[in-house]
């Protein structure tokens, strides 16, 4: 009866069980964030684990039943091999096929033309954790002078145990769609280190708040907008007689809007974190509280930006974060930032699915970033385009130049990773006669050559010093 009860109130809301299922767990968390500060802060360790392991097994069953396994088995299994094979670059190995092995398996005998919520998504989720988990406790082993800094903050020195492992993966304010936090900082806020008021509940109802109201706008607007702007009206016959304009003004308005289902889950999910004490970070130099380490949006700049870059950077942060971490920065051995750039989102990609559209996607982000860092040099280092970029008057006139192309190609690569398959995102792209790709690999091979004629011999020197 429960389960037709949910269909029918997720066919009212326009949304499918699966869907309404997910939401109510995302906003599940703050109620059980509310009982974790009000009866467990402060109390034994173990309690607080299996607190976090028994809410987050809970949520996992009620969101997809006995295929809850996959997870646990996962988390076990880590746990044996943290164990068995101790601080050694044969566990991270291990961990890194397995995890990512386990996972590929479930995209692919999951896998359907279209986006489904399944035991995999937070899967992914949580392939990251505990490949991070492996790579931390290899560092703890290792001699602290030959770690950086950052290392040092993540490397475990301790040997976690199998409660801890558990629940620091099954998290409730995390475990379906993150944020990424390292096993150090959920130790912290098991030992109560949380909190801007030492031995005190963390002052943080308040800026949980302000997220949770700021995710319902986006939730709000998501729901209104969702029935009238979707990736299936790209595929109909209707788009493909349309304008060639119009055919690019709304992917520019999709490609921006398509975004949104994503802020609302991270923008609740980060206030849960916020509440239960996890989001906490420090203080500013001024005094002011931080309570940032779990955000994965910085929605000022994700709103405003005009650079695919400062879209990047606005957008998932401690999913990037994570990448940068234990993939890009562990690659430096190849001497070549390009190469290591493109292996990360070659991971990324890999990680997100086995669809064709995720390498499109991703392979656009880094053909896009290279060029706008080819134009960003260009502009800064001729003395002809740097003048005229600076003159005030045209501000407003770059800015809305730069925000049509930067969202019209946002739009160009989310319609690959949102069409997962090959027949369905070449459809679209031939409609528009491939314009992302011809007018990023158009600038790739040209702009290196106006650099050349434009940038005067001085400053090519200058740079060079």
């Amino acid at each position: 009866m429960a389960s037709t009860a949910d269909g029918d109130l997720a066919t009212s809301l326009g949304a499918s069980e699966q869907a309404l299922r997910l939401i109510f767990s995302i906003f599940l968390g703050y109620p059980l964030a509310l009982f974790y500060r009000h009866y467990l802060f402060y109390k034994d360790s173990y309690l607080i684990h299996l607190f976090h392991a028994f809410s987050g097994l809970s949520i996992a069953y009620f969101n997809f039943g006995h295929q809850f396994y996959h997870s646990l088995l996962c988390v076990v299994l880590q746990f044996l091999i943290l164990r068995l094979m101790g601080r050694t670059i044969t566990a991270v190995f291990t961990t890194l096929c397995f995890q990512m092995a386990y996972l590929l398996a479930g995209y692919y005998y999951t896998a359907t033309g279209d986006y489904d919520i399944k035991w995999t998504m937070p899967h992914c989720v949580l392939t990251l954790k505990l490949i991070g988990l492996s790579i931390d406790y290899y560092d703890g082993g290792k001699d602290r002078n030959s770690l950086s800094s950052e290392q040092q903050k993540y490397a475990i020195l301790g040997v976690p145990s199998l409660l801890e492992v558990a629940g620091f993966s099954y998290f409730y304010g995390a475990f379906l769609v993150g944020p990424q936090f390292s096993m150090n900082h959920y130790m912290k806020l098991v030992k109560g280190q949380l909190t801007d008021v030492p031995g005190k509940m963390p002052n943080s109802t308040i800026p949980a708040l302000k997220r949770l109201s700021l995710g319902l706008v986006y939730l709000v607007g998501y729901t209104l907008l969702s029935p009238h702007i979707t990736e299936d009206y790209l595929l109909t016959e209707d788009y493909d007689t349309r304008p060639f304009w119009f055919r690019c003004m709304y992917m520019l308005i999709w490609g921006k809007f398509v975004l949104y289902k994503y802020v609302t889950c991270w923008l609740v999910t980060e206030g849960v974190c916020i509440l239960s004490g996890l989001g906490f970070n420090g203080f500013e130099e001024n005094g002011t509280v931080k309570w940032d380490a779990c955000a994965n949006m910085k929605v000022w700049l994700f709103e405003t930006t005009p650079r695919f870059t400062g879209t990047i950077a606005s957008f998932n942060i401690n999913t990037n974060a994570w990448v940068a971490r234990y993939i890009f920065k562990r690659l430096k051995f190849l001497g070549n930032k390009e190469l290591s750039q493109g292996l990360s989102l070659l991971f990324l990609a890999l990680w997100h699915g086995l669809h064709s559209g995720y390498l499109i996607c991703f392979q656009m982000e880094f053909l896009i970033v290279i060029v706008e860092k080819q134009a960003t040099n260009l502009i800064r280092d001729s003395p002809a385009l740097s003048s005229l970029a600076s003159i005030t008057a045209l501000q407003p006139f770059y800015y809305l130049v730069q925000q049509t192309i930067h969202w019209l190609f946002m739009g160009y690569s989310m319609t690959a990773f949102c069409l997962f398959t090959w027949d369905k995102w070449l459809k679209v792209y031939r409609s528009i006669y491939f314009l992302g790709h011809v007018f990023f690999l158009s600038l790739l091979f040209t702009l290196p050559y106006v650099y050349k004629a434009m940038v005067p011999r001085k400053e090519k020197l200058k740079k060079r010093e």
